[in-house]
């Protein structure tokens, strides 16, 4: 359990359920990218298929390890990256096999990472085996968007919310595991992730470079160009949450480094110099926080068509 950081209540539960092996056939692991879902999803599997007898998951036993290094043959992943959203024939080849009895755990573990992608159908699908599943299954889905499920799967799953990390905590785990980067640029990476480790272990790993799609939002920013900020916001409405929430936060650390720059201090991109040159202080931080309000849009389940509509209009560069 020690490798979740943090979330002191529920890995207390979790502790009590597994010491009287009282666990639950589904759990929803619900959390916005980088807030420890994967790491859960392994320890509840680990738990599940451990044969300690009393501290479980315990890390050392061949059930465990075989979980915790993924190459359990009772752990299956349902997901296709390459497809956009979780197909009903991916559920239901799942739901043939979870009849099959393990090959060698004590569980057989159905672990779907983008649960909130599934179709109605395949949410239906689902519900069908989780409402009388066999007693050796379990399911693992993963979500951040726990209210796209169906309440009928949210009432048959225990869900577990994971939480931020305080920040003294959240500081010291980006040290130890990015000790080449200086505590500054640590620090700036764990304001922008607003307490969520994964999302500023991959800020720091994107290091000093920006997105193709911020290099154009800077340029047409900076020479107030409507129609080219409308040409590059169309083709993201097609995106997912998690993959514009971090595009978004660039563009707002893009603009923040702007501020910085009108303020007398140097940007750390060439892009925010330019924009801090011709763009007013007014300016900038009118569009920083509308692209903050874009982030907490999305955050609350807003689709990224309409956040993205609305930024063509919130954004007037123009003005």
């Amino acid at each position: 359990m020690e490798a979740l950081l943090g979330n002191a209540r529920l890995k207390s539960g979790l502790a009590a359920a597994f010491a009287s092996d009282r666990l639950s056939h589904c759990y929803l692991l619900a959390g916005p990218e980088g807030s420890g879902k994967h790491t859960l999803a392994r320890i509840l599997a680990a738990a599940m298929e451990c044969t300690a007898g009393a501290k479980r998951p315990c890390g050392v036993c061949l059930q465990c390890r075989k979980v915790l290094d993924g190459m359990h043959p009772d752990v299956i992943t349902v997901d296709d990256p390459t497809k956009k959203t979780v197909t009903v024939e991916q559920i239901r080849n799942a739901r043939t096999d979870v009849y099959i009895k393990p090959n060698e755990g004590r569980r057989k573990i159905y672990v779907i990472p983008r649960a909130m992608d599934m179709n109605p159908a395949a949410q239906n699908a689902l519900l069908k085996v989780i409402e009388e599943p066999p007693d050796y299954a379990a399911f693992l889905l993963l979500t951040d968007a726990a209210e796209q499920l169906l309440p009928t799967i949210r009432s048959r799953s225990v869900t577990l919310h994971l939480s931020p990390l305080p920040e003294t905590e959240g500081l010291d785990a980006l040290a130890a595991r990015r000790p080449d980067k200086d505590p500054a640029t640590r620090a700036e990476a764990w304001a922008r992730a607003e307490g969520w480790l994964g999302q500023a272990l991959r800020l720091l790993e994107e290091g000093e470079s920006l997105a193709p799609e911020t290099q154009r939002f800077a340029a047409c920013f900076a020479r107030r160009d409507k129609l080219e900020l409308t040409e590059l916001l169309v083709p993201l409405e097609r995106q997912k949450r998690e993959q514009l929430i971090p595009l978004f936060q660039q563009w707002i650390a893009l603009l923040d480094q702007a501020l910085a720059v009108r303020a007398g201090r140097p940007g750390r991109w060439e892009a925010a110099e330019r924009i801090g040159r011709v763009r007013t202080s007014a300016e900038s931080l009118n569009a920083l926080r509308r692209l903050q309000q874009a982030v907490e849009l999305l955050n609350g389940n807003i689709s990224p068509g309409a956040v993205c509509g609305a930024l063509q209009v919130w954004l007037d560069v123009s003005k």
